[in-house]
């Protein structure tokens, strides 16, 4: 079985300049997260089994005595990169101030609709944007920007969205009415955009009016 092994590790492609099997363990066990066997971690190394074992006990020694916030831990024949107990103290406060939503130029669109139209359907952000919205709008309520605030008094009650007090922080205003001024262009597209929905609104009327009539 050995045999078969080493013949197999010989039959590895070459390997970048600078590669290491261990270095190459260390990038998989960071990049994996969670806990990787070591059978596994020998098969893509292409060491053998008790090769592995070795270089990940002298790994783990290296861990303890240096002064590296990371430790290296051995769970029922699978290995795995964990921080040390010393720093979860630290790691509690980083974890406490996530990070700000990352924020795509579509989310951004969305949101910018609802925040100077609000309340507001989907139907009618999707009136405006041409495309649906669903992923938008839902990233945006994801990340405490927007909200359903009531229900339109309309066939199906849809959902009316508006911002919330974390989009007013977000972006340093106090009130949606602080909401900065709007261009030219866009106030003539909102503008638009209004007149079309009025005029649909119109013609539904003078169509229903008609088939009373008949």
């Amino acid at each position: 079985m050995e045999e078969k092994r080493e013949q197999s590790v010989n039959d590895m492609p070459d390997r970048p300049e600078g590669w290491t099997e261990e270095g190459a363990i260390e990038a998989i066990l960071f990049s994996a997260g969670d806990p990787v066997s070591l059978d596994r971690l020998a098969s893509v190394t292409g060491c053998t089994s008790a090769s592995t074992k070795k270089i990940l006990q002298q790994m783990q020694l290296r861990y303890e005595s240096s002064e590296s916030g990371i430790m290296l831990l051995e769970l029922e024949n699978t290995w795995q990169l964990c921080t040390k107990q010393q720093y979860f103290d630290t790691l509690i406060q980083i974890a406490s101030h996530p990070p700000k939503p990352h924020l795509t130029e579509v989310v951004m669109e969305t949101l910018s609709i609802i925040a100077y139209k609000q309340p507001v359907t989907k139907a009618e952000i999707e009136r405006i944007r041409g495309v649906k919205s669903d992923h938008a709008v839902n990233k945006l309520v994801e990340y405490d920007l927007v909200r359903e605030v009531g229900r339109l008094d309309a066939p199906g009650k849809p959902i009316l969205f508006g911002t919330t007090d974390q989009f007013l922080r977000n972006f340093g205003i106090s009130s949606s009415a602080d909401l900065p001024e709007l261009s030219a262009v866009e106030k003539e597209d909102f503008r638009a955009e209004a007149e079309a929905e009025l005029a649909a609104g119109e013609d539904v009327s003078k169509a229903e009016q008609i088939r009373v009539e008949v």
